[in-house]
């Protein structure tokens, strides 16, 4: 995330649930699966009016987790379903974090070709659910077929509450929606959300199996001094993805 004020984005994504951890000599916010960053900078705006639209986590009751966030100051909103299983909270720069509740119908993601297995009750405080991609008309089969053969995701539907489900791919720690909106959605690189990024085993093999299949590099592969590799692509819609290898080791 690029942020105005990184002291008090950390102050909220503390509350929500994330331990501060240091990753060489810079403090990252760690949730279970997943970190989040914070750089000091301007953005071009938010995630709203961008090609990823918002992030969500999963949390075992969605009415005390905003009551907490409320009591802490932060402005909530429960869903517009008005079961109490979905709901919203926005940080100090506006940023809207979806929060749904363990086990109920709007966590439930289904294989397009495999049997639905219910999902093991929750075990953490809380955790990443899903980041959603709001993308133009007839583009969602395409996004979800991309992730599907680049990660390897598992291609299916994501419940909700009311109306239809969201085409969706689901990867190890993470489940990727996708939305039809009308249109034009920013890339987003260079607003608030910059950047989303995924671990990769054998980055650097990785990384010449995507240009050998006409996939472009933004960064190529490199490996840090902290023994940390990265790679950066932008996928055909406007999703700036970092790839990485040993981050969360």
């Amino acid at each position: 995330y690029n942020v105005r004020n990184v002291e008090a984005n950390r102050k909220f994504w503390i509350a929500l649930g994330a331990q501060p951890v240091m990753l060489g000599t810079r403090e990252v916010l760690k949730f279970p699966g997943v970190l989040v960053f914070l750089t000091q900078a301007e953005s071009s705006g938010g995630t709203e009016g961008s090609v990823v639209n918002h992030v969500a986590f999963r949390v075992p009751n969605v009415t005390q987790s905003l009551a907490r966030m409320k009591a802490a100051g932060y402005k909530v909103e429960e869903g517009a379903s008005g079961t109490g299983k979905v709901g919203n909270v926005w940080g100090p720069e506006d940023e809207r974090i979806e929060l749904m509740e363990d086990q109920s119908v709007n966590v439930k993601f289904v294989p397009d070709r495999a049997p639905y297995v219910q999902p093991s009750k929750m075990n953490v405080p809380i955790t990443l659910h899903h980041i959603h991609f709001y993308v133009r008309a007839n583009s969602v089969a395409d996004v979800k077929a991309w992730y599907v053969k680049i990660f390897g995701g598992i291609p299916g539907t994501r419940y909700k509450t009311v109306d239809p489900p969201y085409d969706a791919a689901d990867l190890p720690g993470v489940n990727l929606n996708v939305s039809e909106v009308p249109g034009t959605l920013a890339p987003i690189k260079g607003r608030r959300l910059d950047h989303i990024g995924f671990e990769i085993e054998n980055l650097e093999a990785f990384c010449k199996k995507l240009e050998a299949s006409g996939i472009t590099l933004d960064a190529p592969y490199r490996k840090l001094p902290s023994g940390i590799a990265n790679a950066y692509l932008t996928d055909p819609w406007g999703v700036y993805i970092e790839l990485t290898e040993g981050l969360l080791h």
